[in-house]
């Protein structure tokens, strides 16, 4: 514990200085003091999720980055799968802030459509099943292969599209970010 505790001084320097950030704009910033910002870097202080959550946002990282987790010589990911009403999300990426990738397994028999409207830009391609979009006032039906952009401020709802369960990749972009897709004829 002590270990990992030790590399995130290191760990906090490195992103500053690659950032071009001062100790001060970094404190303006997350609200720290310049003095406990030096602290964390240098050791002198243990590092706290209180003091690590902003600093990991605001460096847009993971947590586990800067507290490095321990290496275990295993190349595979382990996504951990967040589970909503329902749905299952695998996460693919891990850029807080940024365009977010997800395999979503949608079950069957979620019931009547209810459109929301939030911000962001999604895109989705269905893997497997079929899935139900309702997106304003116009409804389809997606089948394995085929693929949906839109707004997210348009009122929205989907879901698998039959007694069956859907799977679909997800990447959605909080800020409105848009994919651009391009197919070249041959």
């Amino acid at each position: 514990m002590d270990e990992v505790l030790t590399a995130v001084g290191p760990r906090l320097r490195e992103l500053r200085r690659r950032a071009g950030a001062t100790l001060a704009s970094l404190s303006e910033i997350t609200g720290i003091s310049v003095s406990t910002l030096s602290r964390l870097e240098s050791g002198e202080r243990k590092p706290s999720l209180e003091l690590l959550l902003p600093l990991a946002r605001v460096h847009r990282v993971p947590l586990d980055e800067l507290v490095g987790a321990p290496e275990t010589g295993d190349p595979r990911v382990h996504a951990r799968p967040i589970r909503r009403d329902g749905r299952t999300y695998l996460p693919l990426t891990r850029r807080p802030g940024g365009v977010q990738a997800y395999k979503l397994i949608l079950p069957p028999g979620e019931g009547e459509p209810d459109p929301r409207v939030h911000e962001g830009y999604e895109w989705f391609y269905v893997l497997n099943g079929r899935v139900r979009l309702v997106l304003g006032e116009r409804e389809t039906v997606l089948k394995p292969g085929e693929a949906a952009e839109f707004d997210t401020h348009v009122p929205h709802w989907f879901a698998a599209a039959d007694s069956r369960p859907a799977e679909i990749l997800s990447l959605f972009g909080p800020q409105g970010e848009r994919l651009h897709v391009r197919a070249r004829t041959t």
